[in-house]
């Protein structure tokens, strides 16, 4: 019994404790000696947290009363904005809706800590109530002295684990008067980005066609609403007062002109100084063609690293907006003369950016009105005017320079052109603001695509300079799976992150993303969404970059292992792989796409039995092609088969290619090799039994011709050396003895050793003086006398009477 209240002691002890716990003694006292010293630890270490904890509650102070302070200033932000101002309604709401995000994103590690403290509460309180409930019968004196230790810190440790629970719940219940707080503003936002999306989907303006039957009157309106937006305020200081739009412009022109003097210094003076001094004139001169280019692409370069600079420096709401928007554009811009340079000839880089210059104007116009929140009034007068030139402008430059620009160009400006059109044709209707959407969704799509497309070209030279393509595998895979896969992969996606990236701007990110998840096709059978094709079409890069990579790894392997038969188990295992391969694809695929299993069966089954007898042959010939790749016949064998004679070129699960020794291509079907004697002549050793005939005159010495002719053959460099020539007298014919030459001889020149063989066999017999016989015909001519002829005459008289 004492030792049954021991183990579960024990036991008790080590599930309620995972740390600071005991693990399984000799005795109990030693159980709780240790448990003694463990909670010593723990008491000490609580009181080393509780000095810490004081410090991260005034951290938590500071904190709370900075999210406040910025949730106020949200709110008043957006409570206060009128209509007729959508830039700044969505600055307002997206700064409300940022703020609830990431307080949600913050919180989650104090709700963890709170679990955590909670769970170690009911930790001590389950083992103080053992030590309490401990019979003190069954232990010495000893183990009595450590379990009252061990009730006393187990419960002060409990006492300050409810002291910090009590502090992270009243820290809990601030945290949650801040949620409230914010999701009544994240609603609110959400609401007036509603009033944003109607603006941009419905038709709530005239048409540009009224405004300008009544333009007078819509100048005098802009004119009262730029005043009242643009107005200094006096005796006030705000961050977004007018002065400080003028002061941004001022920096952001001083930055930019010092971004072109270093350049121009740089490039167009050190740097070709420099390279005029080198010896890699080739390098030379493809830099001196390109320079103006290149100090352009160079200067937007500098130029964004300054934004970036401005952006980190300047503590100042406005500053910070206005630097990430004018960043992104230089990212447009620089991805576009960093593309033509890599792809784009020097003498054709000027025309190719001319195609650009329409859609980089309306970008710029397009940050410009984001970055001084221009009222919707101005937007409606001067955008749809801009629209109709920037249309005008890219039609020309297409009409003028398609004949000197790339077709990729070509067709990306052809794509802008349909978005100017589509744009002029809704901000003349009235949807200006769905123009200005559909401009910034083409002009991230483009800049995602062209981001894309300049590390492709980038890769692609770098890759042609180090000869990555013929390079073995194991140094080249990792080039080519971001080659291959993660750019493809990124080039499909970047359409989604195209649209979800330019929604955002007025918050129709969840409504783009709903769009992308709507499954076009709903059925029992089947049902798919935009994700889902695209999460096919990446899965297909992806395991065609692993059949080709595994195809290569263990075609190096066979290679390194056995040459000889490196070619015919490459084959078969570069089936066997694409089959499993691409079967684990096509479920996958089947999976994202939510095809029905049952579905899938009852069709697969029916068709079944049609495809099973229309397949039997096909079938027959995979079987036999598996046991011929499994070694039976290799590719670069030489085979005979119905009197054909040619090296195999390919064998496949259905066929086997030969090629003749006139240069011909045979397939056989693999059936057909095992229902026909075909030979293999190279299986073995790679030679081939030779027979050769010749006849000699009756009376020669055949013992001596015969040893003649053994020991010159048997000299010749064609004849293989491990097998004896072998001579034999074979019949007796009309004119001749008849031996039989057997000699052994190289397949792959069978044609070219017979006639060596013969021309040796015909120069012994002849230097010997051996008589070769052939066919000879003896004719006897008799003399006529002048009766015979008188005769013959007569008769033929007769005759002709």
């Amino acid at each position: 019994m004492k030792k049954r209240i021991f183990v579960i002691l024990i036991l008790l002890i080590t599930f309620i404790l995972p740390s600071n716990a005991v693990l399984k003694e000799d005795s109990i006292t030693t159980t709780l000696y240790i448990l003694r010293s463990e909670l010593t630890n723990a008491h000490l270490e609580m009181e080393k947290q509780a000095k810490q904890t004081k410090d991260s509650q005034k951290q938590l102070f500071e904190q709370i009363t900075q999210i406040l302070n910025q949730a106020n200033q949200n709110a008043l932000m957006l409570y206060s904005q009128k209509d007729g101002y959508i830039f700044d309604l969505a600055y307002a709401c997206h700064e409300a809706t940022e703020q609830f995000n990431k307080f949600k994103t913050q919180s989650k590690p104090f709700q963890k800590i709170l679990r955590k403290n909670n769970i170690e509460v009911a930790r001590y309180d389950s083992l103080i109530n053992y030590l309490q409930k401990m019979p003190k019968q069954y232990l010495d004196e000893r183990s009595q002295i450590n379990r009252n230790v061990c009730l006393t810190l187990a419960v002060n440790i409990r006492r300050q684990l409810k002291e910090t629970e009590e502090q992270l719940q009243q820290d809990q219940r601030i945290y949650d008067m801040i949620e409230s707080r914010l999701q009544s503003l994240n609603d609110y936002a959400d609401i007036r980005y509603q009033e944003i999306q109607n603006n941009i989907f419905n038709n709530l303006a005239d048409n540009y066609f009224s405004i300008l039957r009544s333009f007078n009157r819509e100048m005098y309106q802009t004119e009262n609403t730029v005043k009242e937006k643009y107005k200094p305020t006096p005796n006030s200081i705000s961050q977004w007062d007018s002065k400080y739009i003028g002061f941004l412009f001022i920096v952001l022109i001083t930055w930019s002109f010092i971004s072109i003097f270093i350049n121009i210094i740089f490039f167009r003076f050190i740097f070709t100084w420099l390279i005029k001094k080198s010896n890699f004139t080739k390098i030379r001169d493809r830099f001196l063609a390109k320079r103006t280019p290149i100090i352009m692409a160079m200067t937007v370069v500098t130029f964004g690293i300054f934004l970036g600079i401005i952006r980190t420096s300047f503590a100042q709401n406005f500053f910070t907006m206005a630097s990430g928007l004018l960043m992104q554009y230089t990212w447009l811009l620089g991805v576009i003369l960093i593309s033509l340079l890599l792809r784009v000839e020097s003498d054709k880089i000027k025309s190719a950016f001319l195609i650009y210059a329409p859609l980089i104007v309306v970008g710029f116009i397009v940050i410009i009105f984001r970055v001084i929140l221009i009222p919707n009034t101005l937007v409606n007068l001067i955008f749809p005017p801009i629209l109709l030139f920037n249309l005008i402008w890219q039609a020309y430059v297409i009409y003028k320079k398609h004949y000197r620009v790339p077709r990729s160009d070509m067709f990306f400006s052809y794509i802008s052109l349909t978005i100017f059109v589509a744009s002029v044709i809704l901000s003349w209707s009235g949807y200006t603001l769905g123009s200005v959407q559909l401009l910034i969704w083409w002009v991230m799509m483009l800049t995602c695509i062209l981001t894309l497309n300049c590390l492709s070209q980038w890769l692609k030279s770098w890759g042609e300079a180090k000869e990555m393509e013929k390079k073995p595998v194991q140094k080249n895979w990792f080039f080519r799976l971001i080659y291959k896969v993660v750019l493809p992969c990124c080039g499909v996606f970047s359409f989604i992150v195209s649209i979800y990236w330019a929604a955002e701007v007025f918050n129709l990110s969840d409504t783009v993303w709903e769009i992308f998840k709507y499954h076009i096709v709903d059925s029992k059978e089947i049902s798919f969404s935009l994700y889902g094709i695209c999460m096919v079409i990446n899965l297909w890069f992806i395991f065609n970059y692993i059949v080709k990579v595994a195809n290569e790894i263990m075609e190096a392997r066979f290679k390194a292992k056995d040459p000889t038969t490196a070619a015919s188990r490459t084959v078969m295992t570069r089936n066997v792989t694409q089959a499993l391969v691409w079967a684990i694809w096509l479920l996958g695929s089947l999976h994202i796409l939510h095809v029905s299993w049952t579905w899938f069966v009852v069709v697969s089954g029916g068709l079944s039995t049609g495809i099973g007898f229309a397949m039997k042959d096909i079938l027959e010939n995979i079987y036999y092609g598996i046991s011929l790749m499994a070694g039976r016949i290799k590719i670069g064998d030489y085979i005979v088969c119905d009197g054909i004679r040619g090296r195999v070129s390919s064998i496949n699960y259905t066929s086997t290619m030969l090629e003749a020794l006139d240069g011909s291509i045979i397939a056989f079907q693999n059936s057909q090799l095992f229902t026909k004697n075909y030979k293999n002549l190279t299986r073995n050793h790679g030679y081939e039994l030779d027979t050769l005939e010749v006849g000699v005159a009756y009376g020669s010495n055949i013992s001596e011709v015969k040893k003649l002719l053994k020991e010159n053959v048997s000299k010749l460099d064609c004849v293989y050396k491990k097998k004896p020539v072998t001579v034999l007298l074979k019949s007796f014919d009309d004119s001749c003895i008849t031996l039989k030459i057997l000699v052994w001889v190289n397949v792959l020149t069978k044609a070219l050793d017979d006639g060596e063989i013969m021309e040796c066999i015909y120069k012994t017999l002849n230097d010997n003086n051996i008589e070769i016989p052939f066919p000879q015909r003896e004719i006897t001519i008799k003399s006529i006398t002048s009766a015979n002829v008188k005769e013959l005459e007569e008769n033929t008289t007769s005759e002709n009477k």
